[in-house]
């Protein structure tokens, strides 16, 4: 119940009509923020719109905007076993991904269960990237404990949720050298010699589950400080510098995409997500996953650069009269199969005599993120009028169970 609707219970005290006239204000005033907050919201794909599909049901948990999406068939059969996490962008809520709930259930009813996390939603989406992470890894945690029968976790983000998922895992990732993973159709890796493939030896578990999908959708990998990376300012160095003075506007987030924080002398975060630290995992939790998955848009996205969603230097984008839409997904129009980075230095960005770095930060971070394959899907959504339906459809289809 919101503190509107508990103002005017008909059991409270009477008010007298000075109260009653300052509560219309407060209406009045509430819903003006409520227009002005819709008109600020990132631009987001429309299928995350909320629609009514049969054979579904929601169970919420807590009351604090999250919801759990169930088959209501599922329990004829047997229980879901594959938690998948939805995790919201800047600004955004668990209602964005409603949609797409319900796809991916209705599609695999008897398969999963898909949590849309609330942890980070509204303007909490400003604490900064490392506490929203430790957020999403509690969340994560108290869910899997109420699904005892859960044995697989999967990730789906969308812009700046792809950094806090990132984040999360790390805190969630535990080595497990001798787990016994499964393959797609059920059978065990070992497959009767007793020995676990090389490639599955330093794996791990994330909340205690096997890792199968990290997906992103336009998410910041690079952040949004250099190089074009922020289409709206058309790569111009000006612009950029000033949005870069102006980052604290978006308090810690907003240093995090930018890359001016700089906590106890320490590297940028964005830079530390790259590698595993002292501190936290961040590449071993993000190559346990079976599959890394990195839809970025080509066209009109103003926010969110082509190359920082699509983990691709700038010599690697494909050539725009080369993307066709897909027959069965219009908004689709390139699809390249997973691959790493192809050889490349390794060593540590080094200092000048004038004090500026040998190599970029970009780089490295790319170098750091690709070292994971991805599969690359380039997508061109109008900005304005997004209808994204068939980019959540090709996500349900090529999900991996």
């Amino acid at each position: 119940m919101s503190e509107l609707e508990m103002q005017q219970r008909p059991n409270d005290d009477p008010i007298s009509t000075s109260e009653t006239s300052d509560q219309m204000k407060n209406r009045a005033k509430i819903k003006k923020m409520q227009k002005r907050r819709k008109s600020l919201n990132v631009p987001e794909f429309a299928c995350f719109r909320s629609k009514h599909d049969d054979h579904t049901v929601e169970s919420r948990s807590g009351g604090g905007g999250n919801f759990d999406m169930v088959s209501d068939h599922a329990g004829e059969r047997r229980v879901p076993t594959h938690l998948i996490v939805t995790v919201n962008g800047i600004n955004g809520s668990a209602e964005n991904w409603r949609y797409a709930a319900k796809q991916f259930v209705k599609r695999y009813p008897h398969d999963v269960i898909v949590h849309c996390s609330k942890c980070n939603i509204s303007t909490s989406t400003f604490d900064g990237v490392d506490e929203m992470g430790v957020r999403l890894a509690n969340e994560v945690s108290s869910v899997v404990g109420c699904y005892p029968g859960l044995t697989k976790i999967s990730f789906v983000a969308h812009s700046l949720g792809g950094l806090i998922a990132r984040y999360a895992i790390a805190i969630l990732y535990v080595r497990d050298p001798i787990s016994n993973f499964s393959c797609k159709n059920g059978d065990s890796k070992m497959n009767g010699t007793g020995v676990l493939p090389p490639e599955d030896k330093l794996k791990g578990k994330i909340a205690g589950l096997e890792p199968i999908n990290f997906i992103t959708s336009a998410s910041p990998h690079l952040g949004s400080r250099w190089h074009g990376q922020v289409p709206m300012f058309h790569g111009i160095n000006s612009l950029e510098k000033m949005a870069s003075q102006l980052s604290w506007m978006l308090r810690r987030t907003g240093k995090h995409l930018f890359l001016t924080d700089c906590d106890d002398g320490k590297p940028p975060l964005l830079l530390r997500m790259v590698k595993d630290s002292e501190d936290l995992p961040f590449i071993s939790a993000l190559q346990s996953f079976r599959r890394h998955v990195a839809y970025a848009n080509a066209h009109h996205d103003h926010l969110v650069g082509w190359r920082t969603s699509s983990l691709r230097r700038k010599s690697e984008l494909p050539k725009r009269q080369n993307l066709k839409r897909h027959e069965k997904y219009p908004h689709v129009v390139n699809v390249e199969s997973e691959k790493t980075s192809g050889p490349q230095q390794d060593g540590p960005l080094e200092a000048s005599a004038d004090g500026s770095r040998s190599i970029d930060i970009e780089e490295e971070m790319l170098r750091g993120l690709t070292k994971v394959g991805w599969e690359r899907i380039d997508v061109k959504n109008h900005w304005i009028n997004s209808d994204g339906a068939d980019v959540i459809l090709h996500m349900v289809d090529n999900f991996l169970l």
